[in-house]
């Protein structure tokens, strides 16, 4: 859902001149500035290296939930799955700005009791050690999708047939709470574009990146 929100908000701008979507499947969006690379294997880059090359920014918005899973595949799929592709991407763009996007309540110190939070903080660490132009990490709370854009996972479009009703009113009473889709793609724009003082950007940063 966000990385729909994000390519948008890529394709919308005229300051962006080339997009790489790279997925498991089509994003079934057509636009002259977007290219798409099918790939299923995000633990091996090697048949599509010569496809990453050359870009300015990577926008990592892939994730899942961790409702259900244990922590062994939940570290798997969120830790070592990005560390991953981020190893592959600071070696063929060293000048590249990556942007990952975690979640509001992330454990830097990698020790608390709420195992997602622990592994997504582990993974933040993990990409700030590694040697790319710059890092940026967006822990966004409640996220409003916007433009017709619609999450896969079953759980969360629940969640917002019940809530985005209440959106308006969210914004008011949980101002530091609360984005939405395009926010948060505008945002990742920017801080690519023109830096940010700070690595970590909570909700209140990301929403004052946007307006």
């Amino acid at each position: 859902m966000v990385g729909q929100g994000v390519l948008k908000e890529c394709l919308d701008d005229p300051g962006v001149t080339s997009v790489l979507a790279v997925g498991r499947g089509s994003c079934a969006v057509e636009h002259d500035k977007l290219r798409e690379v099918i790939h299923d294997d995000f633990f091996d880059y090697s048949r599509i290296a010569d496809d990453l090359t050359g870009y300015d920014a990577c926008f990592f918005c892939l994730g899942v939930s961790a409702a259900g899973m244990r922590e062994e595949q939940y570290h798997h799929l969120t830790y070592e799955l990005t560390v991953r592709t981020a190893e592959t991407l600071v070696e063929l763009n060293p000048n590249m700005t990556f942007c990952y996007v975690s979640g509001v309540g992330t454990d830097s110190t990698e020790s608390g009791r709420i195992m997602w939070a622990r592994v997504k903080g582990k993974t933040e660490n993990r990409l700030m050690r590694l040697p790319f132009k710059a890092v940026y990490l967006f822990r966004p709370g409640y996220i409003q999708p916007l433009k017709g854009i619609r999450s896969k996972t079953r759980i969360y479009r629940v969640v917002y047939t019940l809530v985005g009703p209440l959106f308006p009113l969210l914004k008011i009473l949980f101002p530091k709470y609360v984005t939405t889709t395009e926010k948060v793609g505008r945002a990742m724009l920017r801080v690519a574009s023109g830096g940010y003082p700070r690595n970590v950007l909570e909700n209140r940063d990301i929403n004052a990146m946007a307006a």
